[in-house]
Formats: C-alpha cells, sequence, structure tokens
C-alpha cells in the first residue's frame, strides 16, 4: 500500500502522507467544533422564543417567526459558506474564520442579556398585561447578536462534513469503509451536543440565568476551537478546484447564446473531452442544455482552449441537468422542515403555559426538545443497525428505490405527527384547554400534569423519528445522486431545505396573522398563546402536508437517476482542442 495520498496535502502543501495525517484521530478534532456549535446552537434556539417573549414582551406569533427566521438564515448561509469555501479559502480556513464569528456572536449574545440597558423593564404584577415592549434599538442589538452568530454557523455546517471525510482516502478499502462509518455516526454524534444543549444549557439558562448559559457555550467554542488548531498537522486537505456554480452558469449562458443555432444530425458531433476518465453519456432530457456543446464555426476559429461560456463539454452539461434533475424531489421535502420548525417556536411556548414539575423537578420549556432529539437518536440506531444491514445484503446499488423507500416512510411519520399536532390538541386552544384543565386541578395536580407532559412529548417523538427518517435518507439521496463535481452543491441544497422550511413557516405565520382575525373572528395566532386557536393552524399544517406528500410520490416515481457515468470512448469526427484545462 502507497504511503502517499495523489490528491490530498498536508499543512505544508506536500503530499499527505497516509501513516502521519487523516484518520480518526484528526476526524474526531473536527467534529468536536460541530458537536460544540450544534449544543450552543440549540441553546439558542430552544430557548431564544421564551426570552423574546419573556423578556423582551413581544408577541408570541412575532417571537416564532424571530426563531423560524434566525433558522432559515443560519442554513441558507450554508449555501454561501460553501461557495467560499470550494472557490476561495478552502474547509480548514473557513472553519477556523467562522468559528471565531461564531464565539463573538455568543460573546454578544451574553452581554445583550446581562446588561438591564438592553432589555425593557420587567412587568410588574398588577399591570401584568401592559408589559413594555422592547425598543427597537434593544431589538436590533439583539438581533445583530443573533445573526452573527447565526453567520458563524452558516459557515462552519458548510465545511466540517466535507473536511472529516477528507481525512479518509476513497481509493484505499480500509479507508473507505472508515469513511462510510464517519457518515454513518456523523449525525448521531453531533445530536449528543444537541442533546446536552436542550437539557444542561437550557437548564443554566432559566436557573442561573441567560449569560451563564452562552458564556459556557462561548468557553466551551473556544476548547473546541483549540483542540481544532492542535490538529493542523495532522490534516489532509485538499486543494479549491473552483465552484461548480460557474460550471453551472457556464452551461445555461453557453446555451442561452446558442439557443438559434439548430441541432446537429447526431449526438456524436457534439463536444466532448474524450481524454478524462470520468465522463457522463449523453441524455434527452432538458435537451435544450444540449445547445452548450454545439461546435459552431466560431468554436473552431478560437483559441486551443475552448471558451467555457461558449463551449462547454456532455459531462458538463449532463452534471448540470442531474443537478436540475433533482429540485422537484428538493422543492417537495421543504414542507417537512415547516413543520419541524414549530418544534422551537410554539411548541416551546405552550410549554411554557403548562405545569411543567416532575417530583420536585421543573422542566424547563426549552428541554421539552428532548423528546425530539431523542427520538432521532434512537431512530438512528435502528437505522444503522437494521436498514444499513438489509441494504448491504441487497443486490441494487443504493440509490433512488432505496431513498424512496425511506422517504415514503419518513413522510409518513411526518403526516402521523401533524396528525397527532391535532388529535392530542396540546398545541392549540383544544390543547390549551386540556393544559389549563390540568393545572387548575386540586389535589390531583401532578397526575394531571404528567398526563400532560406526555401529550406534548408524543408529538415530538413522532416528528423526530421523521426526522431521524429525512435526514439520513434526504443527505445520503443528495449526495450519492450529486455529480461527481457537485458534491458541495447537493449538499448545500439539501440544507437550503432545512432552511426554506423555516421561511415558509415564519411566511405563514405572517399570513395567518393577517387573515385570520377580525370580523368577530378569534385569531388563531394571538399575543398569548392561550388565547388563540392554534390548532387550525396545525390542521392548515396538515392538509399543506398531505397535499405535499402526493406531490412528493409524484416526483420520486417519475425521477431517474443518471445512470451512464464513465462512458465508453468513442471515435467519431468531432473537432477537441488540444488543451481542455478548465477555466473560469
Amino acid at each position: 500500500m502507497e504511503s502517499f495520498i495523489s490528491d490530498a496535502v498536508d499543512y505544508k502543501g506536500n503530499t499527505a502522507d497516509r501513516t502521519r495525517t487523516g484518520g480518526w484521530v484528526a476526524a474526531a478534532l473536527i467534529l468536536g467544533i460541530e458537536v460544540c456549535e450544534r449544543m450552543a446552537t440549540m441553546g439558542v434556539v430552544a430557548n431564544v422564543v421564551t426570552y423574546v417573549v419573556g423578556t423582551m414582551h413581544v408577541p408570541s406569533a412575532t417571537a416564532s417567526n424571530v426563531t423560524t427566521n434566525f433558522g432559515g438564515t443560519s442554513y441558507l448561509l450554508c449555501l454561501l459558506g460553501g461557495i467560499v469555501s470550494d472557490t476561495w479559502l478552502g474547509r480548514y480556513w473557513t472553519i477556523v474564520i467562522f468559528a471565531i464569528i461564531s464565539a463573538l456572536g455568543t460573546c454578544m449574545l451574553a452581554i445583550c442579556t446581562a446588561l438591564p440597558q438592553l432589555r425593557p423593564p420587567p412587568c410588574q404584577a398588577s399591570l401584568s398585561n401592559k408589559c413594555e415592549e422592547a425598543n427597537n434599538f434593544q431589538m436590533g442589538v439583539f438581533y445583530l447578536a443573533l445573526y452573527v452568530y447565526g453567520i458563524g454557523v452558516g459557515g462552519i455546517k458548510s465545511s466540517i462534513s466535507g473536511l472529516g471525510t477528507d481525512q479518509f482516502d476513497q481509493k484505499d478499502d480500509k479507508e473507505k469503509a472508515q469513511m462510510v462509518y464517519f457518515f454513518d455516526r456523523f449525525y448521531f454524534i453531533i445530536n449528543i451536543g444537541a442533546l446536552l444543549g436542550v437539557t444542561v444549557l437550557v437548564w443554566i439558562q432559566d436557573q442561573r440565568g441567560r449569560t451563564w448559559g452562552y458564556g459556557i457555550s462561548l468557553a466551551a467554542m473556544i476548547v473546541a476551537l483549540v483542540a481544532f488548531l492542535s490538529g493542523t498537522k495532522r490534516y489532509r486537505y485538499k486543494k479549491c478546484v473552483g465552484s461548480p456554480v460557474f460550471q453551472i452558469l457556464q452551461v445555461l449562458v453557453a446555451a442561452l447564446r446558442k439557443r438559434n443555432v439548430p441541432f446537429p444530425s447526431s449526438v456524436t458531433s457534439l463536444y466532448e473531452d474524450y481524454t478524462q476518465e470520468a465522463r457522463i453519456s449523453h441524455t434527452n432530457k432538458y435537451s435544450c442544455l444540449d445547445k452548450a456543446s454545439i461546435i459552431t464555426e466560431e468554436d473552431e476559429k478560437g483559441s486551443s482552449t475552448p471558451n467555457r461560456w461558449r463551449l462547454c463539454t456532455i459531462t458538463r452539461v449532463e452534471e448540470v441537468k442531474m443537478l436540475i434533475g433533482l429540485i422537484p424531489i428538493w422543492a417537495t421535502t421543504i414542507m417537512f422542515w415547516t413543520v419541524y420548525a414549530q418544534m422551537v417556536g410554539f411548541a416551546v411556548l405552550q410549554a411554557t403555559t403548562m405545569d411543567r414539575n416532575l417530583r420536585n423537578f421543573e422542566i424547563p420549556p426549552g428541554s421539552f426538545i428532548v423528546f425530539l432529539i431523542g427520538a432521532i437518536m434512537v431512530t438512528l440506531v435502528i437505522y444503522d443497525r437494521l436498514f444499513m444491514p438489509l441494504f448491504k445484503k441487497s443486490k441494487r446499488k443504493q440509490g433512488i428505490l432505496f431513498n424512496y423507500v425511506l422517504f415514503d416512510k419518513f413522510t409518513k411519520n411526518r403526516n402521523r405527527s401533524l396528525l397527532l399536532h391535532t388529535r392530542n390538541g396540546s398545541c392549540s386552544t383544544r390543547g390549551n384547554k386540556k393544559i389549563k384543565y390540568c393545572q387548575s386541578q386540586e389535589g390531583n395536580q401532578h397526575n394531571s400534569s404528567n398526563k400532560c407532559i406526555f401529550l406534548v412529548a408524543s408529538i415530538r417523538l413522532g416528528v423526530g423519528i421523521g426526522n431521524a427518517f429525512i435526514y439520513a435518507g434526504q443527505l445520503d439521496f443528495f449526495i450519492t445522486q450529486s455529480p461527481k463535481g457537485m458534491k458541495a452543491i447537493g449538499t448545500g441544497l439539501f440544507l437550503t431545505t432545512l432552511s426554506l422550511g423555516f421561511f415558509v413557516s415564519s411566511t405563514l405565520v405572517t399570513i395567518i396573522k393577517k387573515v385570520a382575525r377580525g370580523n368577530g373572528r378569534q385569531n388563531w395566532l394571538p399575543r398569548s398563546i392561550n388565547n388563540g386557536i392554534l390548532d387550525y393552524f396545525y390542521w392548515l399544517l396538515a392538509v399543506l402536508s398531505l397535499i405535499n406528500l402526493g406531490f412528493f410520490l409524484l416526483c420520486a416515481m417519475k425521477y431517474k437517476p443518471n445512470s451512464g457515468e464513465n462512458a465508453e470512448n468513442r471515435q467519431v469526427d468531432v473537432h477537441i482542442p488540444p488543451n481542455k484545462e478548465d477555466s473560469t
């Protein structure tokens, strides 16, 4: 076995030595950053809605949008972070820079919660319905701190899994098996950080103060960053090869420029670089893009290096086609994350209205998410021990059939969880009546409280099971079905479904606030969550989810993966410039 890895370098820029770089030690140091980031993020997200309502005195619907907008922006910035990483900084420096930004944002949040000038005065008992709401300056400073932290989160998430997989050589059978193991355990490990965030960190925030909670998050990130930097000499690095965004734009621009050029009589007349080992054969779908591969007289008269903004290879065009083919599946997975967003919005606010005492311990409202995370972790173990062995015994390669079945499972779980929302009513006026009834019981309050707690827990369990299935299946689908040169974009597409799910949630809340009120009707989403009819809102989500499920099943059945990679060499009469170095 060769000691050096041809496609990786060490910190000095020399060819990486297999015996001195990479492996599980390097991967563990890298994962430490993500564990601390997830812990801090869940500590922020789980409790930000209670802080905005209880301390900043903002209406409940607005507070829910604060949470979902933050989550949506953070995940959307993952796509930007991936572009920056692939094009300029590289994964290592992207993680370092954005981890510092994340620590800065956490420090700003600690300051915001510590200074009395940055929050309104507490409500007086006699004037509980006339609390002074935070002014624009106070909310502006809080938003600034929150979104600085969000920028850091986006940059870290965009590169952490990529740098982790770089520590394993895909050309070596042993290390390739280890990389599969890394993928299988990645989501489980980072959920350990999430579990710490919604239990230990949330409890500290509620009992000792937000400043203590954010201070611990800051200290954890600094320790993780120091540990990450200590492994600099052990890491393997991949050189920046340019952003696939340029490739997509080149194909679109070239096709647009030649939109009036007639197609040749045979596809063998289209331009291809047959000296490249990894090629994709031509397909008939999205044929309008094939015009980017038509060779014109102007291309013949050009320089020896083809202008990629006028002429693209068949492989490049087919890679863009593969990416476009993922869009329908991508679009139909957004709705699940819209429902998931409510687990850190109204669901946390509901918990504040309940008697949360279990014996002598009071469960913090933000810690109710522990049921969701626990369901995710248990389901991931079952997925790893049951689904993966079944897949390995299958004669089929992992692809759309496996993911279709997986998606079918999680979409059913998703709608079951939505039906739990509406049936149990713990997230609605009906549920709030049960909670009020539980809290009003004399002599039997403990048992009633437990019943309400488990009602709320059942909702999170359903969504948690769906989350585990969709996250594992969706991430696997976008990575395996994306072309080799666009894995970063495929991962970015996956993360944008989470982002848009949060934004769709915010948009729905805004629309419902404006439409479902007035004319003598009770407001669905009033300032106080107990005075609304939140079950209507969740019925709306259930209906939209069922409609979305139908569209997903239709798109999944129509999806056909490209099976023509590494096409055979064909002797055809086609102009091939002598120097075909890609340029942007």
